[in-house]
């Protein structure tokens, strides 16, 4: 059973990173192959709660709540950008004493792995990296309204006028009809976006979006270029970056793996846990070092 949202903050930790506090999970033998988990927008590291046991396991699992999300810091005035997020997740990985590392990323996490999969020869070294649905190429990806809306000038606005009404509503677009999110995880979700004054940093967050596009040539080049293996686990009922993205996945990336979860949305690993578990595992076990 996954952990209710007050139980994963009281297991965490933190970690500072530039002078703010970012909440950070860990679990399973420090002495295994180590698996980061990455977060989307604008939720943060809880969506993994339904997969945390079995990963840890059978592994050593890490994750954080990167600047900007859940129970981490919200500086306002902050350069909020996909680089300096991953400068944090490598700051955070050798504080860990990592020096090799997997990868589980979604969402706005997909696009952090890009990054990094992009400074391929630093340390701690990336040996996987397998995505769930996200804007990995941004011609594929559809964002829904106020998504575009938080991320214009509008923003700030947006931002401040949203509530949890209009936040479920957003949610259960993008999940899929098979399995709706659950009056508890839209609350969790709610409590993650709003904690720490988080709707004054949700537009600034939201800009993301246009490094996208500048920054597409560097992430799609990785992809393109790596040796890392890479797995695509999709599901295609998710009208953001479902199955438009796995085609375009396939299109791009040499020798595509991709696994379609039929009738799952934008949370695959909420969602379909079990799934996206046995998925993963399965691209896991095709790599001889685990």
């Amino acid at each position: 059973m996954a952990d209710s949202l007050e139980l994963w903050r009281r297991k965490g930790t933190s970690f500072t990173y530039r002078g703010n506090e970012v909440f950070v999970r860990s679990a399973g033998d420090r002495t295994a192959p180590v698996v980061l988990l990455i977060h989307g927008f604008p939720t943060a590291s809880w969506d993994y709660a339904p997969l945390w046991a079995s990963l840890a396991a059978r592994w050593r699992v890490l994750t954080v709540d990167m600047l900007g999300f859940g129970f981490s810091a919200k500086p306002l005035d902050y350069p909020y950008s996909i680089s300096d997020q991953a400068d944090l997740i490598q700051a955070f990985l050798r504080a860990e004493s990592v020096t090799e590392y997997h990868v589980l990323a979604h969402d706005y996490g997909d696009t952090v792995a890009q990054e990094l999969l992009a400074r391929d020869a630093e340390q701690p070294r990336l040996r996987s990296v397998c995505f769930l649905n996200g804007g990995i190429f941004p011609e594929a990806h559809r964002p829904l309204l106020i998504q575009r809306l938080l991320a214009s000038p509008a923003g700030p606005l947006v931002a401040r006028l949203s509530s949890r009404t209009t936040f479920a509503v957003s949610m259960r677009r993008i999940f899929g009809k098979q399995r709706p999110p659950t009056p508890s995880e839209l609350d969790g979700f709610w409590t993650l976006v709003t904690h720490g004054n988080g709707r004054a940093v949700l537009a600034a967050v939201s800009r993301y979006r246009y490094e996208r596009l500048r920054m597409r040539a560097r992430w799609v080049g990785a992809l393109q270029a790596t040796a890392v293996p890479l797995r695509l686990i999709a599901g295609t009922a998710d009208p953001i970056a479902g199955a438009t993205m796995a085609d375009r996945y396939r299109q791009l990336v040499p020798r595509p793996d991709v696994i379609e979860l039929a009738g799952v949305g934008h949370y695959p690993q909420v969602e379909a846990p079990e799934r996206v578990l046995k998925a993963y595992l399965e691209f896991r076990g095709t790599m001889a070092s685990g």
